[in-house]
């Protein structure tokens, strides 16, 4: 299947795509803020410069999209049928960089969460209000579950399990 923009205008419209400040991670930042939380942001000295940093907690929030991450049973992730061995090359490397962070700061005592872009999608505000109490939760307790993961996903990437760790 050919592409139905031309090369400069799909140029222009990937080089549109944020990485920092995207409306999922606007969304949970805004709402954790008014929960009460305070948190650093896109800290470049830890791996994988967490979107969200919780010292305090010594916890770490990623806001992964699905499609650049490759959330695996997602369906807003489908590999593009044009130029299909660049993207999943591109794809592959952006998972396996994610795995690599993670476990990096596993390692050195920080928990993590990962919250996918499907877990925000069409919510009501009930059900996001839930969301980010049961992120909220996570970032104060003490709970060992390291990493966690908030998808719309039951069963996310079940053949690449998370490093498991206990805090430190």
């Amino acid at each position: 299947m050919t592409d139905v923009h031309s090369p400069d205008i799909r140029s222009k419209n990937m080089r549109a795509i944020r990485s920092k400040d995207t409306v999922p991670e606007l969304l949970i930042r805004r709402a954790l803020h008014a929960s009460g939380l305070r948190y650093s942001l896109h800290r470049k000295n830890l791996p994988g410069t967490p979107d969200l940093v919780f010292r305090q907690y010594h916890s770490v929030v990623f806001i992964h999209g699905c499609f650049w991450h490759g959330h695996r049973g997602c369906r807003y992730f489908k590999l593009p049928q044009s130029r299909p061995e660049f993207w999943r090359q591109k794809i592959s490397k952006n998972t396996a960089n994610d795995a690599a962070a993670v476990a990096a700061l596993v390692r050195t005592g920080w928990r993590v969460a990962v919250v996918w872009e499907c877990a925000l999608k069409q919510k009501k505000p009930d059900e996001m209000k839930e969301l980010v109490g049961r992120i909220h939760n996570w970032i104060t307790s003490a709970d060992e579950t390291c990493p966690a993961e908030f998808s719309a996903v039951s069963n996310p990437n079940t053949d690449k399990p998370w490093p498991s760790s206990t805090r430190r």
